[in-house]
């Protein structure tokens, strides 16, 4: 969704083509998120689709200009007015990876964090490098570039204490005794369940 408000919300700025909308988006993003031009052009299809763009002429080079609508122009507005609402789930990879692996025997957890925080203490020391080299914007460009390197520092953070309060969680439970114990389960069976002779009272049998 991003990505789709994003392009409309730069051409509210004027009218652009693909290629160049890819650029904008890009700077405008301090380059942190690449975008390849089909995505850009599969998103202008369903904004011209749901009708916030439309399409207009083409120049010499071949290049197709698109415009936004008065409902485009309204859906910036509420966009840009309108607080971004995170999935109440989302699948984490990280911690997908460590919940499956607790439960496997013979699994260094212990390991698996320790690997996971040098490598998040890496990228974290990366991204204030970088912060260091431009801390002083000089334009609007740089500025947006230093709002998203600052939330990619902050997660990286976030990251690195929630993989310590993990590394102290998992050595209480190791202290308890606590040890990998899931089996696969048995799979249900699928169909009627099987028929049992039962005798009657007379003797009989019913089935």
């Amino acid at each position: 969704m991003s990505v789709r408000q994003s392009i409309l919300a730069i051409l509210d700025q004027g009218s652009s083509y693909g290629y160049r909308l890819r650029a904008e988006f890009e700077r405008r993003t301090g380059s942190t998120w690449p975008i390849n031009v089909g995505q850009i052009y599969n998103t202008l299809e369903r904004l011209e689709r749901d009708g916030l763009i439309v399409k207009g002429d083409t120049d010499t080079d071949g290049h197709v200009f698109y415009s936004i609508t008065a409902a485009g122009h309204v859906e910036v507005t509420t966009w840009l007015r309108s607080p971004v609402q995170r999935p109440e789930t989302t699948r984490d990879e990280l911690a997908i990876k460590l919940a499956v692996a607790v439960t496997l025997p013979g699994v260094d957890i212990a390991e698996i964090v320790r690997v996971q925080r040098m490598s998040t203490m890496t990228t974290l020391q990366q991204l204030t490098r970088a912060k260091n080299t431009g801390d002083d914007p000089e334009s609007t460009d740089e500025l947006a570039w230093l709002l998203v390197i600052d939330s990619l520092i902050f997660q990286a953070e976030a990251e690195i204490r929630w993989l310590d309060h993990s590394s102290s969680r998992l050595a209480r439970a190791k202290a308890r005794g606590l040890a990998a114990s899931e089996p696969l389960a048995e799979p249900r069976r699928r169909g009627r369940p099987a028929r049992t002779d039962t005798p009657s009272t007379d003797g009989t049998v019913v089935r």
